[in-house]
C-alpha cells in the first residue's frame, strides 16, 4: 500500500462522510436559523424551543434519504472491496 492510495482512500472517505452528512447538518442548520429568527422576533428564550424541531426535521431527512445514504455506503464499500486485490500487489 501506497502512500498515495493511503491519500486516494482517505479522500474518498471523507467525500463519501461529507456526501451523507451534508443533508443531516444542513437541515439543521436550517430550522436552527429559522428558530432563532422566530425566537428573536418575539423574543422567547426557550432552550426547548430550538432543540425538538432541530431533533424532528434531522429524524425526517434521515428517513427520507435513507435509500440513497445506503446506495453511497454500498457503492463505497463496493469500491474499497474491489481495490483489496490491488493492494496486495
Amino acid at each position: 500500500m501506497t502512500p498515495d492510495y493511503v491519500l486516494y482512500l482517505s479522500k474518498e472517505t471523507l467525500m463519501t462522510s461529507m456526501q451523507i452528512l451534508l443533508p443531516i447538518l444542513g437541515g439543521g442548520l436550517i430550522v436552527g436559523l429559522a428558530v432563532g429568527i422566530f425566537q428573536a422576533v418575539t423574543q422567547i428564550n426557550e432552550m426547548t424551543l430550538t432543540f425538538i424541531p432541530k431533533m424532528a426535521v434531522v429524524g425526517f431527512v434521515i428517513l427520507l434519504l435513507m435509500p440513497w445514504f445506503i446506495d453511497v455506503m454500498v457503492s463505497f464499500t463496493q469500491e474499497i472491496f474491489n481495490q483489496i486485490p490491488l493492494m496486495v500487489q
